[in-house]
């Protein structure tokens, strides 16, 4: 079993967070993810921490699809490839319309398809070959411009790992069918079968085994003799702030 750790969704104690991922390295974690959502983004944190380590791989968990571009994901991947000496983990997400509608005015549509026809254009790009895409969320180039379809002038990253935070059946299986790993945000051990039967369903769809799938699922370990203060720390991060909430209709994924 490997050990990861993951950073506040906006921290503001940078050398108290370096040296507590730097000790976390000590001991043999292997991976530091860093999230976003209306805070600081999760790019740019992974910088500065790789580059007061060597070890500790260095992933977003969970940057959202569609509020960058798919080259500009790829190209910041390619960075942090580079700025880490290949320990970085590319972490995506669809997010949801609070996020996505809410915070950056854009609208939450067709998110699996955008997810798929992202991981695809990412991977071309990180391969070194040109960047021509026909999809149905996204055309490179834009037919009718004047612009023509470019490499990439940084040097190829092939390898750069695709992990997925998914939940539903149809984006699970895309997991299955595309990722190198998944990220359960969400998983219940005691219903595993209900995330790993759709992420089996996909792998076997794209004939490749389920064993090559780097599965990874989190939760928060804490000791206290005072359980209420425990939980009262937690509920942030999974009541959302009634100010925030909307009431949304339901969206077809």
């Amino acid at each position: 079993m490997r050990i990861a750790i993951s950073l506040g969704l906006a921290n503001e104690d940078w050398p108290t967070t370096s040296t507590y991922v730097v000790g976390a390295e000590r001991l043999g974690v292997d991976c530091v993810w860093s999230a976003e959502a209306w805070g600081h983004d999760a790019f740019t944190p992974l910088a500065f921490l790789a580059a007061r380590t060597s070890k500790i791989r260095v992933g977003t968990g969970i940057a959202q699809v569609g509020t960058r571009t798919p080259t500009l994901v790829a190209m910041t991947a390619m960075s942090l490839a580079a700025m880490s000496e290949n320990r970085f983990i590319l972490g995506l997400c669809v997010s949801g319309p609070q996020v996505i509608e809410g915070w950056h005015g854009i609208r939450f549509e067709r998110p699996v398809q955008r997810m798929r026809e992202t991981i695809e254009i990412v991977r071309r790009v990180v391969r070194g070959e040109r960047n021509v895409h026909r999809g149905s969320v996204y055309q490179l180039p834009l037919d009718g411009g004047e612009g023509k379809a470019l490499r990439s002038a940084a040097r190829a990253r092939p390898d750069i790992p695709i992990y997925l935070a998914t939940l539903t059946p149809r984006s699970l299986e895309l997991t299955g069918e595309l990722a190198d790993g998944w990220l359960g945000t969400s998983f219940i051990p005691e219903h595993a079968n209900v995330f790993f039967e759709h992420i089996a369903a996909g792998a076997a769809r794209a004939r490749r085994p389920m064993s090559g799938i780097d599965l990874h699922a989190g939760g928060v370990v804490a000791f206290s003799d005072d359980g209420d203060r425990l939980i009262a720390r937690r509920k942030p991060g999974v009541a959302m702030p009634a100010d925030l909430v909307q009431h949304q209709p339901a969206r077809r994924v």
